[in-house]
């Protein structure tokens, strides 16, 4: 009899859920169709509803979304690993479209467009003193594969304007930016998004610094704000041995969904240490703390951005798309490195900013935590939760070396755009003079020949510093920075980050634990075969990139 109640009483309850739904709709729309045939001007229905939607997402969590057609597209354009386009990256100077950076195997370069080229003419439209923006630009140069557009440069020491045709194509986006030997046996790898590609690039970039001698591994996950879930997973996947958990993910409407390292991991042995700070995000969340929570290797850094979150997209009739949280995810000791949202989302976003005011950035001791968020690691080490992935070792951020005077410079953009025409006017000199990144790397210097023409760049830019500041601080920053992007110009972005990680607090951090005995003092060792591996879960077979979000 108790039980036939309790079925009826279960009925009872989802119909009359199903009722009050029924009403709540009905009720939306009636209101709306009042709105359209009775308010006494055009009410714009379809903007309402948009609004509607938007400011309904807001009451519920920072990262429940609403995305037109077009915004699907461009937020979609960095994690799915490609678009379609002529495949150069371009700096606007001086209202003229300059190539900073002709994309290898793209489209432009395989018809002989050069770095440091200026386009004059795109098809028949002068887009040089036109006052054209990036948008501009993108509707001029992206299209669909296979469509042609002719273009007219101007090129240093050519007296008239260089004409060529290109014919799109889809144009890689990659998710390593930077790869080299830090030391003979350490290798160091830059992740900026855990795009569709993430981890088979990341695999194929520690293939080949070991075969340069790589025994251990620094990954660069600073400011990494995340991306597809799957990638997350199988990336961790590399790092541990069959079995282990990677993350877990749970919520109202999803029974929890475990998901497990296989055997494919190619770096389950070596030396690892993982780079964070206050941008890294999501995606790259869930690999560091499955990283800390196994001690496989040291997290280095600051307390990450904690967004623990996961969301599935769900198609509106328009082809919009409302991308709803529908689970927390969860890294293998059960943290929730989730922040918290309860004080509204325009708090919730001004996190970062609360923790430089409150002194976190700087100093560990003021990272905020609670008994009620302590787990503990496979070797009983105490880790926490509530609010990103807290780093092993604390790299403060350092501000002593900055001036008003290089932030006008960066703000102006001066840096940029005065190696853009140094390294043009200089190009082939400096080919012949540094003709590999290790010869430039150890033998180039930023004189004060150089820095005082870089002055008066900065100065014709209004970026001067003011009469009563001592900005000598930030000399070496100045000198670091472009002699980085000369790098970057001349050879890749992997060149640029061996410059300017010679001045980056936590990758020097990183690089010393490897000699300091900071490994033993964690206890962190890559392969513990004396402590018991977590059962094996069945492996879920869906298949689907769910993303994690990009954090906002």
């Amino acid at each position: 009899m108790k039980k036939i109640i309790a079925v009826a009483a279960f009925y009872l309850l989802l119909t009359t859920y199903n009722l009050h739904a029924q009403m709540y709709q009905q009720k939306m729309a009636t209101f709306l169709n009042l709105l359209d045939n009775y308010y006494v001007e055009d009410p714009k229905i379809d903007s309402l509803v948009e609004i509607g939607i938007t400011e309904i997402l807001k009451k519920l969590d920072p990262h429940s979304v609403y995305m037109n057609a077009e915004e699907i597209k461009k937020a979609n354009e960095p994690l799915e690993g490609n678009f379609e386009g002529v495949g150069i990256q371009f700096q606007i100077y001086q209202d003229t479209i300059q190539v900073v950076h002709v994309i290898a195997g793209g489209p432009s370069q395989k018809v002989g467009v050069q770095d440091g080229d200026k386009l004059i003419f795109v098809d028949t439209s002068k887009v040089a003193g036109v006052g054209i923006t990036n948008e501009g630009v993108f509707k001029y140069l992206r299209g669909k594969k296979g469509t042609k557009v002719a273009i007219k440069i101007k090129r240093y020491g050519e007296s008239e304007l260089l004409a060529f045709e290109i014919i799109r194509d889809k144009i890689p986006i990659y998710a390593i930016a930077a790869q080299y030997m830090a030391t003979p046996e350490i290798g160091y790898v830059k992740l900026e998004r855990f795009s569709a590609t993430a981890t088979e690039e990341t695999q194929a970039a520690i293939d080949s610094l070991r075969k340069l001698g790589a025994k251990k591994i620094i990954l660069d996950l600073t400011s990494n704000g995340g991306g597809y879930l799957n990638q997350a997973h199988s990336l961790s996947d590399l790092f541990l041995s069959e079995g282990k958990l990677v993350v877990y993910s749970s919520g109202r409407s999803q029974s929890r969904i475990d998901l497990n390292a296989t055997s494919e991991g190619d770096f389950e042995k070596g030396d690892l240490v993982i780079m964070v700070d206050q941008n890294t995000a999501s995606a790259s969340e869930i690999v560091s703390g499955a990283v800390q929570d196994w001690d496989r290797g040291l997290i280095v850094g600051r307390r990450t951005y904690g967004k623990g979150l996961v969301q599935k997209g769900y198609s509106l009739p328009d082809m919009s798309v409302v991308r709803l949280t529908m689970a927390h995810y969860y890294t293998p000791s059960g943290r929730n490195i989730q922040k918290s949202y309860a004080k509204g989302i325009d708090k919730y976003h001004e996190d970062i900013e609360d923790r430089y005011e409150s002194g976190e950035l700087f100093d560990s001791t003021k990272i905020k935590i609670t008994d009620s968020t302590k787990y503990f690691t496979n070797n009983k080490r105490i880790v926490y939760g509530g609010g990103g992935v807290t780093p092993d070792i604390f790299v403060g951020l350092d501000t002593s070396w900055s001036s008003k005077f290089y932030g006008k410079l960066v703000r102006t953009g001066s840096f940029n755009q005065f190696v853009l025409v140094y390294v043009n006017s200089n190009r082939a000199e400096l080919q012949k003079k540094y003709p590999t990144t290790t010869a430039f790397v150890n033998n180039f210097i930023v004189d004060s020949v150089l820095i005082n023409q870089f002055y008066a760049f900065g100065k014709t830019k209004k970026a001067e510093p003011d009469s009563a500041e001592n900005y000598t601080k930030s000399i070496p920053t100045i000198q670091n920075q472009l002699k980085g992007l000369i790098a970057q110009d001349l050879f890749n972005s992997s060149a640029y980050y061996q410059v300017t990680n010679m001045q980056n607090p936590i990758y020097i951090r990183a690089l010393n634990a490897f000699t300091d005995g900071s490994f033993q003092k964690f206890g962190i060792k890559y392969e513990n075969t004396t402590i018991p591996k977590i059962k094996k879960t069945k492996k879920s077979k869906n298949k689907k990139k769910s993303k994690d979000g990009i954090t906002q």
